[in-house]
């Protein structure tokens, strides 16, 4: 629809895909469409976009961990891990990004319902909301591998998609 309505500003990447469509009966030329990974549409983005915090859910956040406890440091199967609230929810705790960061079942248990410092359990690393590029390498979709140049440009280069 994009393509149609002339609403492309501009693109990058090599066509991936072309699409067909009928042919005119006046000239005989056949109408087609040629994807890109990446297009740049007309008009202003809405400021919105870029302020808004990802959705948490455990696949992005053992992503954004890189399936490490935050705990021991050990790389564990997602069906092993947890999502562990550093401040827990029953004592005011927030389910968000800035309190949340992945831990193994094991050390999740052993902190229980305490702060890091009562359980002498301390954190390997810092949780962070994941900005708007991150989060959607984050969802795990297929990306091809110039639509992650695209994204990973705009990632910062503390993130840990890059360790």
């Amino acid at each position: 629809m994009l393509y149609a309505g002339d609403h492309i500003a501009w693109t990058i990447g090599d066509t991936f895909r072309v699409l067909r469509g009928g042919i005119q009966r006046v000239s005989g030329v056949q109408s087609r469409i040629a994807l890109h990974p990446i297009i740049a549409v007309r008009g202003a983005v809405p400021s919105r976009a870029w302020r808004h915090t990802p959705s948490l859910s455990n696949p992005k956040l053992f992503a954004r961990d890189r399936m490490v406890c935050a705990y021991c440091g050990g790389r564990f199967r997602f069906e092993e891990l947890t999502r562990e609230h550093i401040v827990p929810v029953s004592r005011g705790g927030q389910d968000a990004w800035m309190n949340c960061i992945t831990a193994c079942r094991g050390c999740n248990g052993r902190k229980g319902n305490r702060l890091p410092e009562e359980a002498h359990m301390s954190l390997l690393y810092l949780p962070y909301v994941p900005s708007l590029h991150e989060d959607m390498i984050l969802r795990g979709r297929r990306i091809v591998a110039d639509q992650m140049d695209f994204l990973l440009a705009s990632v910062p280069r503390s993130s840990r998609l890059y360790t």
